[in-house]
């Protein structure tokens, strides 16, 4: 993909240097989430497109692949203004970004970014980076917050069905890199989704986190089957296909998943791993996943635990509710989202099935049944600064009140009972503004691990 940031934008942006007040000096915009699926967003991701996009600068030959493109498109370009750029900050774009600290859990409709020009002669930058940052801001951001609440839904049931949640960081896996639109698309938003979890096959998100958040080993998988190797054995050695698999990978301590709905679940449950291989499960020494991967995932479920319960016996936990053997678990791939979670866990705690039996695979419901509506992203202009005096500038539309927005240069304070609210920056008084500068003229200024992302994420609301 085009790496140059000239052309990482909406087309009309190109003409609004153009359009702007005579005198302006500056404009300062923000990032904020109008509301949406959640009354929280987890913020995420700002650091991995600074490095990604505004730490390297433009060049000559950018300048000119732009000009030559928007003239050719129908719009016009400001030459002047980016070779400014060029020639007095080597090609770094003369900006600061303030924004909260990565990992943050915020209430909606407060500001999470602001960025300003830092330069005089280029106040039409600000608003020209919208297209790139909203996007960088708002995909992993909800990707970030939507994995968080499964988190929490999770949790929940853990608490109230198992002795303890010591594996919750396990009990959401990323399946969603085939499902989304562009390796881009699985690196960012599986990133964010391991700020909460530690289970993924998506590589790139691993990859990613290496690269951009200091983060060694971000996220874990463990051998599978899938379909095309069980089937491939013909549905006659079916159980052989199952011993193999137990062959080539159980062992003490070890973890091996097979799918087992290529043909008929529940004779693969009664009758392979319930009889034929049942030895071999139980003295594989470490831990069998059964995969259904078909069907009403509610019932489906319930009784593939009950049939693996039936085969291999049960404890009862100290909340009084049913645990396969610790050599056996279930985990669930198909029609996962965030509403059959809650309703797959709320029925096994009906049927006193405790949560411990099961892990979850989410994959484009996770990382791409999303939108910047998910969370009603939006960034504006709230600041314009002419002749020496800062005006605000904002939006209210009569036929969308929802749609107002936020005036003057900003702040982000936690109140005295602990509340996030968004203030004007000249009202600050006595509080500590939590917007932090994290980037100007080219430099990143605050760095973040995926560690300590991770650990603010990890606060109780």
């Amino acid at each position: 993909m085009n790496q140059n940031i000239i052309l990482n934008v909406d087309s009309y942006k190109a003409s609004h240097f153009l359009q702007y007040p005579p005198g302006i000096s500056h404009i300062s915009s923000y990032i904020e989430s109008r509301g949406g699926s959640f009354d929280q967003t987890v913020f995420f991701g700002l650091q991995l497109f600074i490095k990604n996009y505004l730490l390297k600068p433009i060049t000559q030959d950018n300048i000119d692949e732009a000009e030559e493109l928007f003239l050719a498109h129908g719009e016009p370009f400001n030459r002047k203004g980016w070779e400014y750029i060029l020639n007095k900050y080597a090609g770094f774009l003369p900006l600061e970004i303030q924004a909260v600290a990565e990992g943050t859990i915020i209430p909606t409709k407060n500001v999470l970014v602001q960025v300003v020009n830092t330069d005089p002669h280029c106040a039409w930058l600000t608003s020209y980076i919208e297209t790139a940052l909203l996007r960088a801001i708002w995909y992993p951001t909800t990707v970030a917050t939507l994995s968080w609440h499964c988190k929490q839904i999770i949790k929940n049931y853990l608490e109230i069905t198992a002795d303890n949640s010591n594996s919750l960081n396990f009990k959401l896996h990323d399946f969603g890199a085939r499902g989304v639109s562009s390796a881009e698309t699985a690196s960012i938003g599986g990133l964010a989704h391991l700020v909460n979890f530690l289970g993924t096959d998506t590589v790139s998100a691993v990859v990613a986190a290496k690269c951009f958040y200091h983060e060694p080993m971000a996220g874990f998988s463990i051998p599978a089957a899938e379909h095309s190797t069980i089937t491939s054995w013909g549905k006659p050695a079916e159980a052989q296909a199952y011993a193999n698999m137990l062959k080539q990978f159980a062992g003490p301590g070890k973890l091996v998943a097979v799918v087992s709905d290529s043909y008929n679940l529940w004779h693969a449950i009664d009758t392979i791993w319930g009889k034929e291989l049942k030895q071999q499960v139980i003295n594989n020494g470490g831990t069998l996943v059964i995969r259904p991967d078909s069907g009403d995932p509610i019932p489906v479920i319930n009784q593939t635990i009950e049939r693996l319960m039936h085969h291999f016996g049960f404890d009862v936990n100290t909340k009084g509710y049913r645990m396969l053997p610790a050599f056996i678990r279930v985990i669930q791939g198909d029609g996962i989202d965030l509403h059959s979670i809650e309703a797959i866990l709320k029925s096994m705690q009906q049927a006193k099935l405790s949560a411990e039996n099961i892990t979850f695979g989410m994959g484009a419901a996770l990382l791409q049944k999303v939108n910047r509506d998910t969370q009603k992203f939006a960034m504006k202009a709230s600041a314009i600064n002419i002749m020496g005096q800062w005006q605000d500038v904002f939006k209210d539309p009569i036929t969308d009140p929802g749609k107002k927005s936020k005036k003057g240069r900003l702040a982000l304070i936690k109140t005295d009972v602990g509340d996030y609210l968004t203030i004007r920056e000249s009202s600050l008084g006595q509080y500590v503004n939590e917007l932090i500068s994290v980037y100007k003229n080219g430099k990143l200024l605050v760095e973040h691990t995926l560690t300590e992302i991770r650990e603010r994420t990890l606060v109780k609301m």
